[in-house]
Formats: C-alpha cells, structure tokens, sequence
C-alpha cells in the first residue's frame, strides 16, 4: 500500500501535536517533502482558520489539519470538586488559590459547528481525527469537499471502524506515543499494543493505507515501519526541538536531559490518557488512591491552571511535557534540515 494520496514525496509526517505544531514547523516539514501538520483542536475556530490560512501561505504543498473527536465529558460537580480538594496543597505550594470551580476547555468536533464551518470553507488538502469519529455525515461533508482524510486507530477494532467509515489512511497510533492517546472510548481500557505490531495487523487486516505513530524517531524506524507495510511514519516527538515548534525552554530542556529517558501514560493532567515525560503531577498527584480524575478539558482546566502557577513560580515539574518512549533519540536541528537527514538514514537503512 502507498500514500499517493497524500501527494508528499517522503514517507515522512510530522504529528499534529495541538500546543506544539505550528503553522512554520508544519509549512517547513511540507516543503521539504514531508506531510507537515498543524492542531486546531485546542483553539476556537476563527484562530483555526487563522493557523490554515498561516499554514497555506507557506508552502504550497499538501498539509494536514488535526481535529479531535473525542465525545464531550460529562459535567460532575462532586467529582470535580473532590479533584480540586486533591490538588489544593499543590496549588497552595505556589501561593496560589485553588479555582473554584472548572469547566470544559475543549470543544469536539463531534458537535463543533463552527471547526466544521472553517474546514469546508478553508478545504485544506488533509484533516486528520483524533481520539475518535465524527458523525458519517460531517465525514461525508470533508469528503465532499475534496479533502482527504486521516484518523487514528490503537486497535484492529477501530481500525474496521474507520474503514468502514470511509476514511483514506489510518494512523496506527502504538502504545509508544508521546501526547494522547487516540482510544475511542477510555473507559473500555487500552490494549496498549505497540507500533509495530499494531501496524503488521491492520496492514494484514484493512484495505486502506496504515501510517506507523509512535516511538519513531530516525529513518531506521521509519524503514522498520515500512518493512511492516506502513506507507509512511509519523514523528511527533522528533520535531519539538525543532526552532519553528512552540515548545518552550523548559519543555526543550527538559527533552534534551535524561528525563526524557523515562516517559509515562497518565490521566491526572487532561482527563485522557497521555504520554508525556515524569514529572512531580504524574508521580505525586497520580499516586495510587487518588480521587476519580474528571473528563478530558475539565480535568484539563484544572491541570493547566496548575502547569501556570507553577511556572510562574520558576518550576517546570507540573508542565506536560508530552513526549514518546524514544524521546532520549531526540535532536535539535531546524525542520528542513531534519527532513532531509531522516529521508537519507531511511533510504540507508533500505539498502
């Protein structure tokens, strides 16, 4: 199988990452014969369309633009409270008041009419979905506009799911990413299955092309990928310290050490399981017995306003550092110039 839908010359995709992917990074990537990407997931949509329109008039060449699916948490007062009773001797190490209260900071694009509005009107070349599906008929309005579409998968499940649901290529997301997990329904638990098995299976088993995520740092991960079946590979992790990513110079810091030897999956900052390098909100707000985490973006309000008040305070052990288990492969070069250097250790690793 290839990605000859994607138009892009190397079998190389840059991940999404909301936060972190910009519209240079993501333009930078394109243009060097990668798939770049970019998140609007984590911005209302007239900033959304800001970043396409940003993206567009840097590379004239395809990119990707990543939604997320997930369905929309359910408000919980007492859950929500008792998490705030949890975190308050942290806030209060900082001097800082705990919130009264939290809220979603996350729309879905399950019921965002106004992401839907942006990417039928902006028609980018691909819109990739995260942690789920869409209604078939906001799918169905994508393919219409002539955009291809892209989706994760962390299980042979979801992958006849997307299939079925008519989408292009599927990400087989392993249990090795870095940032959020794409399960449809955390509830139900994660099969935690690795990159490449998971790739070898729904190659065995789908029809669509499979893109390889997860732990995948240099062109010879990219060829064992490929040697799977995968049509491409995408790298999150590996362009963080990249000039154009928005990473800050605690997160690059902190990647560049030998933290980033140790990475995790945890819930307590977003609500969702994500993986990110351990820190003191892992370890000591995740520790065993704690309260009922609430869901994705409720969580999430109370986690940011935390990961602030830290920072403010000079300390970095409460950011997410979101990074994958072959973090410690991580280098520090422009995006370009990463491009061409994975293109040449893949076509190396070939022969």
């Amino acid at each position: 199988m290839n990605c000859a839908a994607l138009g892009i010359e190397y079998p190389i995709i840059q991940a999404p990452m909301a936060g972190t992917a910009t519209p240079a990074l993501a333009a930078a990537v394109s243009n060097a014969g990668g798939l770049g990407s970019i998140s609007i997931a984590a911005v209302k949509a007239d900033a959304g369309r800001q970043m396409i329109i940003e993206t567009r008039a840097g590379t004239r060449r395809p990119f990707n633009v990543n939604v997320f699916c997930h369905r929309p948490s359910v408000v919980d007062r007492a859950a929500e409270q008792a998490w705030l009773d949890h975190l308050q001797p942290y806030f209060a190490e900082f001097d800082v008041p705990t919130p009264r209260a939290i809220g979603d900071i996350y729309s879905s694009f399950q019921n965002d009419d106004g992401q839907l509005e942006v990417l039928l009107e902006e028609r980018p070349p691909i819109v990739s979905f995260h942690l789920g599906l869409p209604a078939q008929d906001r799918i169905d309005a994508l393919k219409k506009a002539g955009i291809t579409l892209l989706a994760s998968a962390t299980t042979l499940e979801e992958g006849y799911q997307l299939e079925e649901a008519g989408i292009d290529v599927i990400v087989a997301q392993g249990i090795e990413a870095g940032g959020h997990r794409g399960v449809f329904d955390p509830l139900r638990g994660d099969q935690g299955i690795g990159t490449l098995a998971l790739v070898r299976v729904l190659v065995r088993h789908l029809s669509r092309p499979v893109i390889a995520a997860g732990g995948i740092m240099d062109g010879a991960g990219i060829a064992a990928a490929m040697t799977l079946g995968a049509c491409a590979a995408q790298l999150g992790t590996a362009f963080i310290l990249c000039p154009e990513s928005a990473a800050n110079d605690a997160y690059r810091a902190m990647l560049g050490s030998v933290r980033a030897q140790v990475t995790q999956v945890t819930t307590v900052i977003s609500g969702r399981p994500a993986r990110g390098i351990l820190n003191r909100f892992m370890a000591e707000v995740g520790a065993a017995g704690h309260p009922p985490v609430p869901g994705f973006g409720i969580a999430y309000d109370a986690g940011k306003q935390l990961i602030a008040a830290a920072a403010k305070a000079g300390n970095a052990e409460f950011a997410a550092h979101w990074a994958g288990q072959g973090a410690a492969l991580v280098r520090a070069m422009p995006a370009a110039e990463l491009v061409a250097v994975l293109q040449r250790e893949y076509l190396a690793a070939r022969t």
